[in-house]
């Protein structure tokens, strides 16, 4: 899915957002100038204000010409959303999901890789945690099919389902009705063929691509036992394309529950691994903690026009301004939209550069979250000096 680099410069979004989202996003520019400067490259940044105290300010969370603008660029790197000022979903739908759903970014890339002396909770035995999960981005139960019901209105509850997605149209009505009449909450969710085998054949790539690491393998994550409509059609359509187009990779299917419970026990066990949209969600931030924490997790979305970058970790209101902001995982998202770009050079640079700081500095020189003491900006400062 990278671009090819054919261009001296770049334009890249920029949505620095909420919270510890400005402190990250700062020296992540500065590593991505730095490391595309590697190759002859120049980044050119189009700001944008949308977050949590635009919304306050304006009553208005992302307007459509932002979005046509956006469009128009190469890239977007994105800080955090979601601020306690404002109720949980407002920005996160109105912001992260309209910006996935727009630009059709239907994969979801979360690398999960241990990094030298970042403690992780389970031993690894001295060997490096190196997995990466592969969702899907756009279905499931995140599609904002459904609503509730308050009871009292003539004991039904009737919705209209109208929505786009890249490749297909949804329409229609759900209509249910309780008896006795009581309250009650519906969300629909929806998996396609054209969505689970798009999302396939990305994974698929990727498994072959990182060859003798997992032996080519690809896990599929399920709880086709008890969703056998919505994740047995996910797990038998993902079979289909793996059998038919990538006859020499391995393919195997463990119900979400029970990875769960592997991976806690051996963070090692697994590769590649290939999850509808919710389970992708959840076991994207287990990875993370196993492999040091949310904060060097680093994150993409990724489409076919338009894909945006961004650190896991999210606002975290409780420490911004302070300083403790580990700008790492911003970094590393930084290091994916240049590999996007085709800017293998300049993302290696980056990769290598934090490696580099966190094998080589005493413990007093990392960040906050490791038990060291130096700020947000001391961190990016001293990989900086290491590209």
């Amino acid at each position: 899915m990278s671009a090819q680099q054919e261009k001296d410069k770049y334009r890249i979004a920029v949505i620095a957002g909420d919270g510890i989202g400005p402190e990250v996003i700062e020296e992540a520019r500065h590593m991505t100038e730095a490391a595309a400067s590697l190759e002859g490259v120049s980044i050119e940044w189009m700001d944008y204000p949308f977050g949590a105290a635009y919304y306050l300010e304006k009553n208005e969370i992302l307007p459509e010409s932002a979005l046509a603008e956006m469009g128009k660029a190469d890239a977007l790197l994105l800080g955090a959303i979601g601020s306690p000022q404002v109720k949980p979903g407002i920005l996160e739908r109105g912001i992260l999901l309209k910006l996935r759903f727009v630009f059709d970014q239907y994969i979801n890339l979360r690398p999960a890789k241990s990094l030298p002396n970042v403690p992780t909770p389970v031993p690894l035995g001295g060997k490096t945690m190196d997995s990466v999960v592969i969702r899907e981005n756009t279905e499931d139960l995140y599609m904002g099919l459904g609503g509730i019901y308050g009871g009292g209105c003539e004991n039904s509850f009737e919705t209209s389902l109208d929505l786009e997605r890249g490749g297909y149209s949804l329409r229609g009505k759900l209509s249910l009705s309780v008896s006795p009449d009581m309250p009650f909450a519906v969300q629909a969710a929806l998996n396609t063929r054209h969505g689970v085998e798009r999302i396939t054949r990305y994974a698929c790539r990727t498994a072959i691509g990182r060859g003798e690491r997992d032996k080519e393998r690809i896990t599929i994550v399920t709880k086709s036992n008890a969703a056998p409509a919505l994740y047995g059609f996910f797990e038998d359509t993902a079979r289909s394309v793996i059998e038919e187009k990538y006859p020499s990779l391995k393919c195997e299917a463990v119900n979400v529950d029970a990875l769960c419970y592997h991976l806690v026990r051996d963070p090692l066990a697994y590769g590649v691994l290939l999850c509808p949209n919710l389970f992708g969600d959840i076991v994207s931030d287990l990875q993370a903690g196993l492999a040091g924490g949310m904060g060097t997790a680093a994150g993409a979305n990724i489409g076919d026009g338009l894909s945006m970058f961004e650190p896991v970790h999210g606002s975290a209101p409780d420490i911004a301004g302070t300083g403790h902001a580990n700008p790492i995982a911003a970094i590393l998202s930084g290091a994916l939209l240049l590999r996007h770009l085709g800017l293998k050079k300049s993302a290696d640079a980056v990769e290598k550069a934090v490696n580099k700081y966190l094998e080589s500095s005493p413990k007093n020189e990392l960040p906050f979250e490791f038990g060291g003491g130096f700020s947000c900006r001391e961190v990016g400062g001293a990989i900086l000096k290491r590209i």
